[in-house]
């Protein structure tokens, strides 16, 4: 369990309170609207209303005391350049901020940012994944060149084993688990024979699962 400020209660600030609570971290949340602090009151362990570029009011908060600070601010890129900068200067341990060009990423990772996080650009790339192919059902980014996609099996496959396909040999592609009926098996073998109605997730590069799937 971690303790973990969130700044910035919009959709986005939103829907990472309501995971971090189901994860089980301890959530303070901070947002200038009272509204929003009100519809996160059943996921946080405490809010408050306040200004995040506010040294004082950040001071307040404790900041050394957890171990995540996350910047959610979506529709004020000054406010959320300086509440990072503050946050760093505060002493946090770790300071994560949202941006959503890659102008915005560098001002931040140079003035308090830790990491930065794009949620449109990343959903954006998803959704082209997903709904460019029929046979894409997921799609994780992993890094630039690298992703794990969670695909169906090729009806050419069932029957067959991993061993037998081997497509870590062919394409340097990874069968990291298997999922059928709702259930995930992670400890695959290469005698593992692929059935009908299963999914694949698979690891490599975008390039290579590209090309073996023909994506």
């Amino acid at each position: 369990m971690k303790s973990i400020l969130l700044i910035g209660l919009g959709r986005f600030g939103k829907h990472i309170a309501i995971h971090l609570n189901e994860l089980g971290h301890e959530v303070m949340a901070v947002d200038y609207i009272e509204e929003r602090i009100d519809a996160v009151l059943p996921f946080v362990t405490n809010a408050q209303i306040g200004d995040s570029t506010n040294e004082e009011f950040l001071k307040s908060l404790g900041i050394r005391n957890y171990d995540v600070c996350i910047v959610a601010i979506g529709n004020n890129f000054q406010s959320s350049l300086e509440t990072a900068s503050l946050l760093k200067e505060l002493g946090a341990k770790l300071v994560v901020a949202r941006a959503s060009q890659d102008v915005q990423a560098k001002f931040l990772l140079r003035n308090g940012a830790d990491e930065v996080v794009y949620p449109e650009k990343q959903l954006a790339k998803w959704t082209a994944y997903r709904y460019s192919a029929n046979h894409i059902l997921d799609y994780i980014e992993l890094d630039d060149e690298h992703a794990m996609f969670e695909i169906p099996v090729p009806e050419n496959w069932i029957g067959r084993t991993i061993g037998q396909i081997d497509i870590r040999k062919k394409y340097n592609v990874n069968i990291i688990g298997i999922k059928k009926d709702g259930k995930l098996k992670l400890s695959v073998s290469p005698d593992m024979p692929l059935e009908p109605g299963s999914t694949m997730l698979v690891l490599g590069s975008n390039r290579d699962i590209q090309k073996c799937f023909h994506i």
